[in-house]
């Protein structure tokens, strides 16, 4: 970089320019200014009272920056929001887990891969070492996990377009999960999430309106209003502070405009963009000996979703040729054996996904995963979930069959209607939920991405996605 220091009196006599011809220039030159844009209409504004200049590599690496408008930052929080609860994990297992929630931890929340001990048959060459036995609840670690490999993090905070809470809110409520608990006990944490959050230069400015949390529970379970002891759940995103943060959470309250629904995680964690098109390849070529069929454990008949689930349970029994009722009962074992249900998946032209403890369910993202066409009785169980990961062609992938039509049209109105899908119908619907995979599942960290491709699973959707709302958040403030 060359400064022209000439003054006007270096100048041979009788040849001076113009003094307001040279000015021009110079004020130019000192007073220019490089504005630079990083991210989310920030600038970086450089000054200089002298010539300053910025070489053409420079320009070129600023200019295809891959991680403009993608850097995310990271908050070291105090080990007691996320290592602790894991090193304690003990603390988060409950008497009647058949599984200690320590085995789940492992392999970055992926836990026990499939093969070892009582996880599934080792020599079942269908499952490559990326099948694990992975609880539904580790969205946190796994998302936590990830995110420390991703390729866009920034240890400089304004840089970033987001910056990532890592407390592990879910097993955190499981510690406190026993109704001897008293809901200070239960809220403590999420308070002094905040009270430590607040502290931090971060939150200055936006208050947190830059901010993101991940939990690996609904976001029912973080909106106790009750004071009663004997409420259930925690109040952590009815505090004050939570209203600037987006929340990312296996399932939303629509009425929620800062909470977003990511998948749950399923038992496939592949390495590559290979791997993830050899599955497929597989999921296509399965023969599907079952109409439908149907997996989990019978609810209380008091409530609309319990009432569904009877007449599901109900309607596959009465279709006995047709379905398959695997049930979940909490005495049996066989439905925590991941190959058991992939297998039952595998074998179904459509598989069945009412309601249950609340609209979402596990086996949604499982029976995408095995090419089940999923058969939903309620818009909340997906549709109006998961808008960042599934389409809203929802003819196109799915079945949506009311409970009005299931209750008043016959005992066997599910075979019927499946019945009368024609063949061509079918097969094209089962190739878009194929299709789908890989959107659907939360591949390793550090996964390998062949020929320089773009390997995007559910992480990398939901980080554009959760990125993309706070940038527009930010716009609106601005305006």
């Amino acid at each position: 970089m060359d400064n022209n220091n000439n003054s006007i009196e270096d100048q041979p006599a009788g040849k001076k320019k113009p003094t307001t011809l040279l000015l021009i220039p110079c004020l130019l030159i000192t007073t220019s200014m490089l504005l630079l844009y990083l991210s989310q209409n920030k600038f970086i504004l450089i000054s200089s009272s002298t010539t300053t200049t910025i070489s053409d590599s420079d320009h070129s690496r600023l200019r295809y920056d891959p991680c403009v408008g993608r850097y995310i930052y990271i908050h070291n929080l105090p080990s007691r929001f996320n290592k602790d609860i894991l090193q304690d994990c003990e603390s988060i297992s409950r008497p009647k887990d058949k599984i200690s929630m320590c085995r789940y931890i492992e392999n970055s929340g992926f836990g026990p891969q499939m093969g070892d001990g009582d996880y599934g048959d080792s020599t079942d060459s269908k499952y490559s070492p990326s099948w694990y036995a992975t609880n539904q609840f580790m969205l946190e670690v796994i998302f936590h996990e990830k995110m420390k490999t991703y390729e866009c993090l920034t240890s400089n905070s304004s840089l970033a377009s987001a910056i990532y809470v890592p407390y592990y809110a879910g097993l955190d409520l499981r510690r406190y999960m026993q109704w001897s608990c008293n809901v200070s006990e239960r809220d403590a944490a999420g308070k002094e999430m905040f009270k430590w959050l607040k502290k931090q230069p971060q939150w200055k400015g936006l208050s947190g309106k830059n901010h993101f949390l991940v939990t690996g529970r609904i976001s029912k379970d973080f909106r106790r209003y009750s004071e009663d002891n004997s409420s259930w759940g925690t109040n952590l995103m009815l505090l004050p502070e939570s209203q600037n943060l987006s929340f990312l959470t296996i399932e939303r309250s629509p009425k929620r405009q800062n909470e977003f629904a990511i998948p749950y995680p399923t038992y496939f964690h592949p390495t590559s963009a290979v791997e993830i098109r050899q599955w497929q390849d597989k999921m296509k070529l399965t023969n599907r000996t079952l109409l439908f069929s149907f997996a989990g454990a019978q609810r209380p008949s008091k409530n609309y979703k319990g009432l569904v689930r009877t007449q599901v349970i109900e309607q596959c029994n009465s279709s006995s040729k047709a379905c398959r009722f695997l049930d979940c009962d909490v005495k049996t074992n066989i439905c925590d054996d991941p190959i058991s249900l992939m297998k039952l998946f595998e074998s179904s032209v459509f598989c069945l996904q009412p309601p249950g403890d609340s609209l979402t369910r596990r086996s949604v993202f499982d029976s995408i995963l095995a090419g089940c066409i999923p058969v939903f009785f309620s818009q909340g169980s997906a549709y109006k979930q998961y808008t960042w990961h599934i389409p809203n062609n929802i003819s196109e992938y799915s079945v949506y069959i009311s409970y009005k039509e299931l209750r008043n049209e016959g005992k066997n109105k599910i075979e019927e209607i499946l019945r009368g899908i024609p063949n061509e119908k079918v097969v094209g619907m089962r190739e878009n939920v194929i299709r789908l995979v890989p959107k659907i599942v939360y591949t390793k960290p550090n996964r390998h991405k062949p020929d320089g491709g773009t390997l995007e699973d559910a992480f990398d959707i939901a980080v554009k996605g959760v990125v993309k709302r706070i940038e527009e958040t930010r716009r609106e403030i601005q305006d």
